[in-house]
């Protein structure tokens, strides 16, 4: 447990760098597993909706030790991340009740954007490999963009998102059992208790929801069911939360969602931890106990499908994996999902209200593409541009505000 402590805390980069310390410590160092078995179980997490990263690490506890084995990793590999998230949501919190400025937080936030749409270049890069691909990526970016901006209903658009990722599996399955008519099957040999669990605990969250009214409930209502139909990672998280929580329920503003994004980015650990920062932040109307009690129900909601997702599809991998449609459709879920980051990209953008006729405004819109391009043609990552953009921020507020 040790190891997987060590490498919450020092987990930078995403899955593809999760996945190396992964290799480092349990494979290498440890000899937990094979490194066969290692990508095999990080590639059913790529195929599963949730986060891969803590998908994998969970997995990995739970070939080696069962389920209670596998839930200790979890939480030690979500806990750091998740506190530092809380704390930040708690400083943010404390400095508008106390009516001190956060203006040291600015200049993150247009580097959050140019992080985002360098997400979305890098995901596009990788899945987009074909007409259908492309097409799908246009339209998912397209569309979404038009129903948040100009339907005036932000709360179709938080149905909206899920059912584009969806629509576009399907339409990469369909065009794959048109060209392969014949494909040699295995007997499925299913238990079904996990998956029944995920269906429960999601039913009696809408129940008790919309029955009670309850703000914690409906928290965890809302990121249980996020996280059940993310595929990809954290990224791809990051539109349906902005059209959720700042644009339907504006739980925060989109400032406060930036910022947040921004701090998320220069932490180790899962970015999924984003939601705690929501979850607390939504709740501070309540004083610190609602606060802490929202990062707690949000933090559950969000890992809790990927992780019942695994102990049930885990059991019978090696017959599904035959199964050349289900990554079939991974294609389409793929390509819609870089669509729909490259669309909160620019709705974030837009958000920041930057004046073009100001030199700080000029500067904040540079900081958006010098931010992108720092990550497309530099080794430097984003927690170190983060803290960069962070100490700007406190040189500009002590030095040069008035």
């Amino acid at each position: 447990m040790r190891e997987v402590f060590w490498i919450a805390i020092t987990a930078y980069g995403g899955p593809q760098g999760h996945l190396a310390l992964f290799f480092d410590f349990f494979v290498k160092k440890r000899g937990y597993l094979k490194e066969e078995e290692l990508l095999e179980l990080n590639a059913l997490c790529q195929i599963l909706p949730g986060p891969t990263s803590t998908q994998t690490i969970t997995a990995v506890g739970y070939k080696i030790g069962g389920a209670k084995l596998a839930y200790l990793t979890l939480l030690l590999w979500i806990l750091p991340a998740v506190t530092i998230m809380t704390c930040a949501a708690l400083g943010i919190t404390y400095l508008h009740s106390h009516q001190i400025s956060d203006d040291f937080t600015r200049f993150i936030q247009p580097m959050a954007v140019g992080i985002i749409a360098y997400a979305s270049y890098n995901i596009s890069k990788k899945v987009v490999n074909g007409k259908v691909s492309f097409l799908l990526m246009l339209l998912s970016a397209v569309s979404a963009y038009l129903i948040s901006t100009f339907s005036g209903n932000t709360h179709l658009a938080t149905f909206f998102y899920p059912i584009v990722i969806l629509l576009a599996g399907f339409v990469t399955a369909t065009l794959y059992r048109k060209k392969h008519k014949k494909e040699e099957k295995q007997k499925l040999v299913i238990h079904w208790s996990n998956l029944v669990l995920f269906i429960v605990i999601f039913l009696l969250a809408v129940a008790f929801g919309n029955l009670m009214s309850n703000k914690v409930i409906l928290l965890f209502e809302n990121f249980y069911r996020n996280g059940s139909l993310v595929f990809g990672g954290g990224q791809v998280l990051v539109p349906l939360l902005n059209t959720e929580f700042v644009e339907y329920k504006h739980y925060l503003t989109a400032s406060e969602f930036r910022t947040g994004y921004g701090f998320v980015q220069a932490i180790p650990g899962p970015v999924f931890s984003f939601t705690s920062y929501i979850g607390c932040l939504s709740m501070r109307e309540g004083g610190l106990s609602a606060q802490l009690w929202g990062s707690i129900v949000s933090s559950l909601g969000i890992f809790l499908p990927g992780t019942f997702l695994i102990f049930f599809v885990i059991r019978f991998w090696e017959q599904l994996k035959k199964y050349r449609i289900i990554k079939a459709s991974i294609e389409g879920i793929s390509a819609a999902s870089a669509g729909l980051i490259a669309a909160v990209a620019v709705m974030l953008f837009q958000s920041l209200e930057i004046d073009f006729h100001s030199t700080l405004g000029l500067f904040e819109a540079f900081l958006v593409i010098a931010t992108f391009f720092i990550l497309l043609f530099t080794k430097l990552r984003s927690p170190l541009l983060i803290v960069i953009g962070l100490l700007m921020g406190v040189i500009w507020q002590f030095y040069f505000l008035p």
